[in-house]
């Protein structure tokens, strides 16, 4: 159940709306600035339309629209008009919020950077994308991990971004960090749709998570985004899904993070997220908690190589125009702090 999309409010509720955003065409600082006042807008519109909203959730390229437009005056910082205009957005309809961003990047490629601001106005999670869609995207890999933070009415809450979510690896991660809520922004177009859906519900049930996603929707010109605002319960179940495909339209869902961990302390069968790390507990005492995954280990020690590695055709971004990289990627975890 999802209390009605958030009519019906329990006291450990969480209630999340997702906005399926019309797809922008933003060439200019003027198309950057008109774009910024709309999610201003579209944050009260929220506020409005549901007056119990902890948290409104805007899609990937909310601002920048797909055009991957990597032109130096339309890119943001984290002391830009932009990003203070959203710290006031949520001041002014007490309300916490998700956003998204492509930042400038003074050592390369910008960052493809989301937000999460809470209703006092202050940035309380920032992350880089983990894995930009490639060959397609030309943002810088991101390099600050996977941050938790305590959300809305105390609940644990991560966010990923679009094709992070295509790995299972990162939904794990969150919730290994104790991630209750996982937000997914996305810019996805219509052939991904299968793939959304069925990767959003591996998500939320082999972790025992509530994800809560969202894609850019309608019409660009050339691009046309599908909406496809989707929360699944712990349990992998739909409990609120845009269908529609209607520009604008909010898709809303009370969640309920006291029932996640209830979950993830009481289910035997199929508490995945705690039998993955001990592996056979019937059976030996803890059960088994070594790393029996040949990937893992190989990825860890900087060796991570494909049976059929030397095969793979496309390994840069030249043939969607950009030129090939020459710079090295360095982790640097503290530059996201």
């Amino acid at each position: 159940m999802n209390g009605l999309g958030g009519l019906n409010k329990s006291p450990n509720g969480v209630v999340i709306g997702l906005v399926q955003l019309k797809l922008p065409l933003v060439v200019t600082p003027e198309d950057l600035a008109a774009q910024t006042a709309r999610i201003v807008q579209m944050t009260a519109k929220a506020r409005r339309n549901m007056g119990t909203m902890d948290l409104v959730v805007f899609p990937e390229y909310a601002l920048h629209g797909l055009s991957m437009d990597i032109n130096p005056a339309i890119m943001c910082t984290m002391d830009g008009p932009e990003v203070a205009a959203f710290k006031q957005a949520c001041i002014d309809n007490d309300i916490w919020g998700c956003f998204s961003i492509m930042e400038k990047n003074p050592g390369g490629m910008p960052w493809n950077t989301g937000l999460i601001i809470d209703n006092a106005g202050e940035v309380q999670l920032y992350y880089r994308k983990m894995h930009p869609w490639v060959p397609v995207e030309p943002w810088a890999p991101g390099d600050g991990g996977i941050p938790v933070i305590d959300g809305p009415k105390g609940c644990k809450l991560s966010l990923i971004i679009c094709h992070d979510g295509m790995f299972p690896e990162m939904a794990r991660e969150a919730a290994y960090k104790g991630a209750e809520i996982m937000l997914r922004t996305a810019g996805y177009t219509a052939p991904i749709r299968d793939s959304w859906k069925f990767t959003n519900q591996s998500n939320a049930f082999c972790n025992l998570m509530v994800t809560a996603n969202v894609c850019m929707c309608g019409s660009d010109g050339t691009f046309d985004s599908m909406g496809e605002g989707m929360i699944c319960n712990f349990d992998g179940s739909v409990i609120a899904h845009g269908t529609s495909g209607r520009v604008d339209e909010i898709i809303t869902a009370e969640v309920r993070p006291d029932l996640v961990r209830e979950a993830r302390i009481n289910w035997g069968v199929e508490n995945n997220i705690y039998q993955f790390g001990h592996r056979g507990y019937v059976a030996v005492t803890g059960g088994a908690q070594d790393c029996p995954y040949t990937y893992m280990t190989d990825l860890a020690a900087g060796q991570y190589r494909l049976p059929w590695e030397d095969e793979v055709k496309v390994t840069d971004g030249t043939g969607f125009g950009f030129p090939a990289p020459t710079a090295q990627f360095k982790a640097t975890p503290e530059a996201a702090e």
